[in-house]
């Protein structure tokens, strides 16, 4: 059974630990007590005489491969970016979780409305505690939701005591450990794609405090950002603002740089290299793949966000949430996507009269007129097909449909990506890849 101190050699000596808390959070609940969380956030030894050599910190790491094909299967895995039931373009209806959303509202909005109904007894998340500093949270009231909602650069959990040390991530997986103090039985827990993996392997595994997680909500994640005061500065020269400035920042295509004064500065991704978290260089998953729900901002308008469900708890979450607290997308047709509707919305009713007769013959019910009208029916539904061989009558798509794939499409194209680059870096030092797609 592999230990610890291999966990240590295999992942962190090269640059690979995410900084989840997986490991720390499941020897903690357990009692174990031989892990803590060490300087920059990286886990380390308490008591190395605590330590049971159990294995599972081992196997419960995102890095290692040892239970891929499990997760995989738990999540109803598919290529080329997991298990997709629905794709939608969403926003909160409510105007104060808006005020603070860094996209749509959509994940505030949905842990709201579950919490109301009883779905959930509390939420995992991020909290702002002070200036450019957030750490997991868990949230038992909509106040408490509505206090952590929105992505502000922070200092995260484990660099409190380091004011000179800035990062993107927060390790939200340690909430956890305050489930088994608190009672909850029914938890949504919000997270990064390896923080995902991570949850997803204790509940292969069935490890404590897994059992309490409810339904796991993934955010879109192109890299998480560490750096110290030299690169900080190195950060306003390219990016042409001062730190005291900065009120939010939003990761999507770009980072988007909110400052005081209403105005926004962008910085191209290939532009950060420098202060990407190691780790994150590695890591395919852009969209959260083995989450019920996934988030994020690109491929919808500003304001809005996209979402994707992924199983049938998250969709029915999402369709649930749609009906009560969730505005979609009004999609805009142009004249002739109008025109085009129009011509399908016939062809469709042809059809469906077209099979009315067609049942009515089958049972002998056969007249002149009855004979004449069908025979219309078939000449007009042909002449518009030959007419528009462009439109395909696919039972159960909407008018939006075309919009919304186009949405995944470039969702897709994201996530490809930074497959493509996370396999180029693997290459380098001669690993292969961790997901094998």
């Amino acid at each position: 059974m592999s230990s610890f101190e291999e966990l240590r050699q295999q992942i962190q000596e090269n640059d690979l630990c995410h900084r989840c808390g997986g490991c720390i959070t499941f020897c903690t609940a357990v009692n174990y007590g031989a892990l803590e969380l060490k300087e920059e956030g990286y886990p380390g030894y308490k008591d190395r005489n605590l330590c049971i050599e159990c294995g599972i910190c081992h196997m419960i790491c995102p890095e290692i491969e040892d239970l891929n094909e499990e997760i995989q299967s738990l999540a109803e895995w598919k290529e080329p970016v997991g298990n997709v039931v629905s794709t939608s373009i969403v926003r909160s209806r409510d105007k104060q979780i808006l005020d603070r959303a860094t996209d749509g509202g959509a994940v505030t909005g949905i842990l709201s409305y579950l919490l109301e109904k009883g779905v959930i007894d509390s939420a995992i998340v991020s909290k702002n505690v002070g200036l450019f500093n957030r750490e997991p949270f868990l949230a038992r009231t909509r106040d408490d939701l509505i206090s952590s909602s929105g992505s502000f650069f922070d200092i995260s959990h484990g660099m409190v005591l380091y004011s000179e040390h800035y990062s993107t991530f927060t390790p939200s997986i340690q909430a956890l450990e305050s489930i088994k103090r608190t009672g909850g039985r029914k938890v949504a827990f919000v997270g990064t794609p390896c923080q995902v993996a991570a949850i997803r392997k204790m509940q292969v595994l069935g490890v404590v405090p897994s059992e309490a997680v409810y339904c796991v909500f993934g955010l879109f994640c192109s890299g998480n950002f560490s750096f110290d005061d030299k690169a900080r500065k190195t950060l306003e020269r390219i990016g042409r603002f001062q730190w005291n400035q900065v009120r939010k920042i939003n990761i999507k295509d770009k980072m988007y740089v909110l400052l005081d004064d209403g105005s926004i500065h962008t910085l191209p991704l290939d532009e950060l290299d420098f202060i990407m978290r190691p780790a994150c260089r590695y890591c395919q998953d852009y969209t959260a793949e083995l989450a019920d729900l996934s988030f994020g901002g690109i491929g919808s308008e500003d304001g809005w966000t996209t979402v994707l469900a992924r199983s049938r708890l998250g969709l029915s979450i999402l369709k649930n949430a749609q009906d009560n607290v969730l505005e979609s997308f009004p999609f805009q047709l142009s004249s002739p996507d109008l025109e085009e509707q129009s011509v399908k919305k016939r062809m469709q009713k042809l059809q469906r009269s077209i099979n009315h007769l067609e049942y009515k013959r089958k049972l002998g019910e056969s007249s002149e007129v009855l004979d004449s009208e069908y025979r219309r029916l078939l000449s007009e539904l042909d002449s518009l097909q030959q007419q528009h061989t462009e439109i395909k009558l696919e039972p159960g798509k909407s008018v939006s449909a075309s919009e919304v794939s186009n949405t995944l499409d470039r969702v897709i194209e994201k996530a490809m990506q930074k497959k493509k680059r996370s396999l180029e870096k693997r290459s380098e030092l001669g690993m292969h890849s961790r997901m094998e797609i």
